[in-house]
């Protein structure tokens, strides 16, 4: 028989009924394509229930799924109609079915007490005082006759405990059977969906949105899930209120998130530390040295408990610090020992991307369903996740730092390590005395920056280093922890000769410089063209320091090995246009039937937005923005005036995004100077985008305010901001706070920087050699890279103003190029194909005029 999942026609546990169409649509895509293993690309624009409908189409898969496994079981044994008079198969059936339902009950009833002993834990928490946790009392500091056996490498204890491999095995094994069954099923794991966004406010959204879901158990008896009826779903109870027994069903989920946001050592917290390495040094310690929210070593039972807790119902990073403050254990690696037993794992970028963390947290992504939402910034990301720095002046303190270490300990190494240490030493001599020499080159008064690529940097550092395999070296660094022994063992000495206090708080737990070197060696052993080393000059006149830096180009390779792994991938984004840009970049080298692309429409009726580009100002000339016209001051005095004339016409809130934070400020500059901005004010309250991300919520709440609540006739405000900066993605300018959204020229980047050109050129030459595909009439590869790279950050700033259904705004693109097909081809559909081209000034003023006096405010201004 068959055990394919057909795509069901309705869903459930959707939480709103009806749902839009588009929304039933976009979830049947997303179940097909994570039945089919299939990669898809998924355009959803913000008020379509984006995330709402991602967690309901893969939750119910996930619930199918559950199904379908309990089918297979029982069609291994034979069963179908047939069998019924063999009563032998029949009870062994019947025995398997009993097992099954038997330990999901006994799995429920252990996640049911753990929610009821949350509560109790809650309620007792808030009874009583709360007290700051009593510090242990600061250890003795280091002195002369402390042993320096923790200086040595992590290898060389292990080497010298006289112990075999196999016995080591053997005493692992007995350890781990003598735990408690309560840590019987640690290893059980099951299908899951790892659900990663880029920040931790957008991660924040998902746990509210899946607890509106009306999920429900598994129903052993039912053959898909997505058929059932689902469970009423009480609204708005506390954490006190929840009836235990109640049949509400929470998919077992756990938040990942970072040591700055999960730890609730205090005391470590607040010293002035990297907070990373300042956790890993407690890890290393021992007794009373240990941190005081981590269990002692071998004693799981506490731990597990928690873990338990975590997954009983669903926490965000604020729910999971909480729960761990409760019961005084560590939330930072509790949330880690839930992920087997997790069906939902929420997690930031660079936790799913490296492979280096995934492998930390255990994390396998064979046949799981991986979810990256907004994923327009995937690209970027994962170039920035491969990019390594590394200063001179870290090389040189390394360098130093490694030559001590052995000197000192050279007798105490055994041969594999000091050979280790020793190529090492070649390694960071060769690199020191390159680089220091190309800084000194006379040629360096007129060459700020030197791009090479890894196979001409190793050439250049001598035949020492093209015989040092970098590879076994950077395993041993991981291995060994040598970088962090080696670093302590430089604080020491640095505390004893200056018995400095402030030495010793400062350099205590900061990053050791040779993790710095250990990133860039690994990424010298690659041996493709994807990536890139620069050396340039950084710093004032007469101080300058050179920066190593490796720059990857191609961002599929780190991702391709996701793609690889997972059952299926889904690529989600409010706009991810143009979408084959996103293909080009990550999935050229994927076969074609595995691919898939989905791209709604707006759920506002087209009538609720005005897409309009204008071309000529008031004067008839062309708007054209390009750089060396943002400077010129008739230009600028003509935006003033054009911007002047949309506030007249505009109520509410009107967005203004300039392509750059030069052109904002020469244009602010020149509009102070002729009292342009004067006049702005009467029409609308005018704000800035702030220099600092600090001052950005005050900004914001100004602006708010006087849109809401305008004083002196004024009507509403007007919001200067820069695409790509710090006011054009995750803000919601929904209703009154944005009727209009209006972009000033096209924001190329700038083709003087070295790190672009050198990408322009890399994809030039995958074309040359008939890797990227180029469709009918399109620019050569690198000027639809360049190209690309401009409109991702103007359909990021575009969709600021329609957030829901109800919602209505104009769209006004200010330059003549958006009028060319191959730039409106690679807007939003549900705004290119809506666009509309002013051929005149005044038609502009005109058909904005309509659109507006049709539209009723809520408010009068």
């Amino acid at each position: 028989m068959s055990l394919s999942l057909p795509t069901p026609d309705e869903f459930p546990a959707f939480p709103y009924s009806p749902p839009y169409p588009i929304q039933v649509e976009l979830m049947r895509h997303l179940y097909t394509s994570i039945e089919g293993r299939k990669v898809t690309i998924v355009e959803s624009p913000t008020g379509t229930g984006k995330t709402l409908s991602l967690l309901c189409a893969s939750l119910t898969w996930i619930t199918d799924e559950k199904n379908r496994a309990r089918k297979g079981k029982m069609a291994a044994l034979g069963e179908s109609d047939q069998d019924d008079s063999d009563w032998v198969a029949a009870q062994t059936r019947e025995r398997l079915r009993r097992d099954m339902e038997d330990q999901e009950n006994e799995y429920e009833e252990r996640l049911a007490k753990a929610r009821k002993k949350e509560v109790e834990l809650r309620r007792m928490a808030r009874a009583r005082v709360s007290k700051k946790p009593k510090m242990k009392e600061k250890s003795k500091p280091i002195d002369d006759e402390e042993d320096d056996d923790v200086f040595l490498p992590e290898t060389e204890a292990a080497e010298d405990d006289n112990i075999s491999p196999a016995v080591r095995s053997l005493m692992a094994k007995l350890e781990k059977g003598s735990r408690s069954d309560l840590l019987d099923d640690e290893e059980l794991t099951c299908t899951k969906i790892y659900y990663a966004s880029r920040t931790h406010s957008q991660l924040t959204q998902i746990i509210p949105e899946m607890k509106r879901l009306k999920l429900f158990p598994v129903n052993s008896q039912s053959t898909c899930s997505s058929t059932a009826l689902p469970q009423k779903r009480v609204a708005e109870e506390s954490d006190d209120e929840i009836d235990i027994e109640s049949a509400i069903s929470y998919s077992r989920t756990v938040s990942l998130g970072s040591r700055k946001q999960l730890c609730i050592n205090d005391e470590l917290r607040t010293k002035k530390k990297d907070l990373d390495e300042g956790c890993r040094e407690l890890l290393n310690e021992k007794g009373d040295k240990r941190c005081q929210f981590l269990p002692p070593i071998g004693d799981d039972y506490r731990m597990t408990e928690f873990r338990d807790q975590i997954l009983a119902s669903p926490k965000d990073i604020e729910d999971l610090a909480t729960a761990g403050r409760i019961v005084s254990l560590c939330p930072y690696f509790g949330s880690r020992r839930a992920i087997p037993q997790a069906e939902l794992v929420t997690l930031p970028y660079n936790l799913l991307l490296q492979k280096s963390a995934r492998e930390a947290l255990g994390i396998d992504l064979k046949d799981q369903i991986v979810i990256i939402d907004e994923a327009h910034n995937l690209i970027p990301t994962l170039l920035a996740l491969s990019t390594h720095k590394l200063s001179l002046s870290t090389l040189e303190t390394s360098y130093k730092q490694v030559c001590i270490y052995v000197s000192k300990f050279r007798n105490r190494l055994s041969p594999v390590n000091l050979l280790h240490l020793k190529r090492l030493v070649a390694f960071l001599d060769a690199l020191t005395n390159y680089t220091l020499s190309w800084k000194e080159d006379d040629v360096r008064q007129n060459q700020k920056v030197d791009m090479l690529s890894v196979s001409e940097l190793l050439g250049r550092l001598g035949n020492k280093v093209a015989g040092i395999n970098l590879l076994e070296i950077t395993g041993y660094l991981t291995t060994s922890k040598v970088a962090r022994k080696i670093a302590n063992y430089s604080d020491k000495q640095d505390e004893k000769r200056t018995d400095s206090v402030k030495i010793k708080q400062t350099s205590k737990g900061a990053v050791p410089p040779l993790h710095a070197v250990e990133d860039l060696m690994r990424s010298l052993t690659t041996t493709t063209e994807d990536g890139k080393i620069s050396l340039s000059l950084v710093g004032n006149v007469g101080h300058e320091d050179v920066e190593i830096k490796y720059q990857l180009l191609n961002p599929a390779p780190p991702f391709m090995e996701v793609v690889e792994e997972a059952r299926s991938v889904i690529l989600a984004g409010g706009t991810m246009s143009p979408i084959s840009d996103v293909i080009n970049q990550l999935f050229a080298n994927l076969p074609s039937e595995r691919l898939t692309s989905f791209s709604c429409g707006h759920v506002i009726p087209p009538w609720n937005l005005l897409p309009l580009t204008i071309s000529k100002g008031p004067r008839g000339g062309d708007l054209q923005y390009k750089a060396e016209k943002q400077v010129d001051k008739a230009v600028i005095g003509e935006l003033g005036q054009i911007i002047l004339n949309l506030t007249n016409i505009v109520p509410g809130g009107m967005i203004v995004f300039f392509p750059s934070y030069k052109f904002l400020n020469t244009s602010k500059n020149h509009w102070k100077a002729g009292g342009v901005i004067e006049k702005f004010n009467v029409k609308k309250k005018v704000f800035f985008e702030p220099d600092e991300a600090k001052d950005v919520d005050e900004v914001l709440q100004g602006f708010s305010s006087a849109v809401r609540s305008p004083v002196d006739n004024k009507k509403g405000a007007l919001l200067f901001a820069v695409i790509g900066a710090k006011l054009s993605e995750g803000l919601n300018f929904a209703d009154d706070l944005a009727r209009a959204v209006v972009i000033v020229g096209l924001p190329y980047a700038n083709l003087a920087s070295p790190e672009l050109r050198e990408r322009m050129k890399y994809v030039k030459r995958l074309e040359d050699k008939g890797q990227l595909k180029k469709a009918q009439g399109q620019k050569d590869a690198a000027a639809e890279l360049y190209e690309n790279m401009c409109m991702n950050a103007v359909n990021q700033s575009i969709g600021r103003a329609i957030r829901h259904r109800g919602d209505w705004a104009s769209l006004i693109l200010l330059d003549k190029r958006y009028a060319s097909s191959n730039i409106r081809n690679k807007l939003p559909k549900w705004i290119g194909s809506e666009m509309r081209v002013a051929q005149t000034f005044g038609s502009a003023m005109k058909e904005m005029g309509v659109f507006f006096r049709n539209k009723k405010l809520p408010n009068s201004y």
